[in-house]
């Protein structure tokens, strides 16, 4: 707007600022750092999750999935994690209000158990599949990089003896151009998704893996069976005889990584059984995250974090 009517941008932001935008008068400008409330917001279904607004520093953001993302979404934005102080200014509203609240989605932080818990006890507490989801898959990559390392240790090896040697170095090729190396890295994505999601070239690249890392293979089938009960499972009860099933499968690979996300599961089986109630996930809260990114990217940037939250609230709030 500045460089249309050919004014100094910097200045018309100022001005802007301190007398357009109703800033200076903003009644929850004195704490806007530490908390935010807006109690009218409160609904029904509500998300709670974390995100980063200036230098890496967390707030805890809890937002109504009724507004999808828009006017009255935001019900409170309190900085950091610590348990103690946001319960304290989330308490200051009234009980009769808080629990209006039936269902509250969040990840498996125990501090976000304890917050949901205390403010919102008539609320079910209902853990994001995506994040149980989430660490299969890392589990997954994390067996695949290991092998990564080894092949890129074996070729160095090699490349070294074959100079010793005075030979040329040639790689081993597989049937669709890639190394070893190059088909581990290549790899990547394909695991993410779905078999029925794969193009025709990652069908063979995935052939290959398999064929080369039958390991990769077992784990890609556990993420997949986890994946399917999701999916698949209609009630508590099915999904709860299946998660048991899972678990037994789990323990049987021998993979350390993923017994540790059955023991996980084990401990948050509750609230992750509650899913299957609504089948409710935390992508309103995943989703208004990414909206404060691209705020903030619009900001180029926050230089001042009061007139940030102010203008983030007068738009969401």
């Amino acid at each position: 707007m500045a460089e249309f009517y050919n004014l100094n941008g910097k200045k018309l932001q100022r001005q802007y600022r301190d007398y357009l935008s109703e800033f200076k008068q903003w009644k929850q400008k004195s704490h806007a750092k530490q908390y935010l409330i807006y109690p009218q917001n409160i609904g029904k279904y509500l998300s709670i999750d974390e995100t980063a607004l200036s230098k890496g520093e967390l707030y805890t953001i809890i937002t109504n999935k009724k507004a999808k993302g828009k006017k009255g979404a935001i019900v409170a934005i309190c900085a950091g994690t610590k348990v103690e102080p946001i319960i304290e200014q989330l308490l200051k509203i009234p009980s009769k209000t808080r629990n209006k609240v039936k269902e509250i989605t969040l990840d498996m932080a125990n501090s976000m158990k304890t917050i949901a818990r205390v403010c919102f006890p008539k609320a079910t507490q209902v853990t994001d599949r995506f994040h149980v989801q989430k660490l299969a898959l890392e589990a997954l990559q994390d067996i695949r990089i290991k092998h990564r390392w080894e092949a890129i240790d074996q070729e160095n090896n090699s490349i070294k003896l074959a100079k010793e040697k005075l030979h040329e170095f040639s790689p081993e090729i597989f049937d669709n151009g890639d190394t070893r190396k190059q088909l581990l890295a290549r790899s990547r994505y394909l695991l993410y998704k779905a078999p029925s999601d794969w193009t025709q070239s990652q069908h063979l690249r995935n052939k290959i893996l398999f064929q080369q890392y039958p390991d990769i293979k077992k784990a890609f089938e556990l993420v997949q069976k986890l994946r399917n009960i999701f999916n698949q499972a209609k009630s508590i009860q099915i999904a709860y005889t299946k998660l048991a099933q899972w678990y037994y499968q789990v323990e049987n690979s021998g993979f350390k990584a993923f017994n540790t996300i059955a023991n996980t599961i084990t401990l948050n089986y509750k609230s992750i059984l509650n899913y299957f109630i609504n089948r409710s996930t935390n992508a309103s809260a995943e989703a208004f995250n990414a909206k404060i990114k691209a705020f903030r990217s619009q900001f180029r940037g926050v230089n001042n974090l009061e007139f940030f939250l102010f203008r983030l609230t007068t738009i969401f709030a």
